[in-house]
């Protein structure tokens, strides 16, 4: 186990598979994390997420202060269930635009490890997407 890194994320997560949405400020880390509660996942965390390498896997955690509490634009802080942690499958990058129909599988690395990385999708289907990611994961077909 390595000393815990905080970053400026949100973290949700699909049966403990957890989702890291990174970006600026204003980006809509809260709101997509809002928008994947809404389709059955559990937050873990929002604005920051301590993460911790836990053997080969890379732990998203809560720090104590906003446990619980989700920020939803217009409306403020509002109250959420929560899962107390999750192991990181997949992280969201909302400062950059994907541009490709097939884009070239990109990894990040958190923590020392490399993670699956995806850019933001401008289009409907971008939620459900990432739901099915950690469902299912990505084809190799």
């Amino acid at each position: 186990m390595t000393d815990p890194q905080t970053v400026h994320a949100t973290c949700v997560a699909w049966d403990g598979k957890g989702l890291l949405i990174h970006g600026d400020a204003g980006q809509g880390k809260s709101a997509l994390g809002l928008e994947l509660m809404g389709m059955g996942c559990m937050l873990v965390a929002d604005d920051r997420v301590k993460l911790q390498k836990v053997g080969n896997d890379v732990v998203g955690r809560c720090p104590d202060t906003i446990h619980g509490l989700i920020e939803a634009r217009g409306l403020g802080i509002l109250n959420a269930d929560t899962l107390d942690e999750a192991v990181i499958r997949l992280v969201v990058d909302l400062n950059k635009t994907e541009q490709d129909r097939f884009p070239t599988r990109r990894t990040v690395t958190f923590c020392g490890v490399d993670l699956p990385l995806i850019y933001r999708i401008e289009a409907s289907h971008f939620g459900p997407a990432i739901l099915q990611f950690l469902k299912a994961g990505r084809s190799d077909r």
